[in-house]
């Protein structure tokens, strides 16, 4: 993934992979995922909700933390 990369939990996985995961667990996943990127200083962030309502991060530079 490149710096500036917009992207969403489920862009990680295949498709079909992605769609073979139960709902519920793929909402666990996003939960958990958000909660990860906002208690780690890493290199991701949380932005916008799509209109969908799922949540999207960007990939940044350490430099930009």
């Amino acid at each position: 993934m490149n710096e500036g990369e917009v992207f969403l939990v489920k862009d990680l996985f295949k498709g079909y992979v992605w769609n073979r995961i139960p709902r519920k667990d793929r909402l666990l996943l996003g939960t958990l995922f958000l909660n990860w990127v906002n208690k780690t200083a890493g290199n991701i962030k949380a932005i916008e909700k799509t209109s969908s309502n799922q949540q999207r991060y960007e990939k940044s530079s350490i430099e930009n933390q």
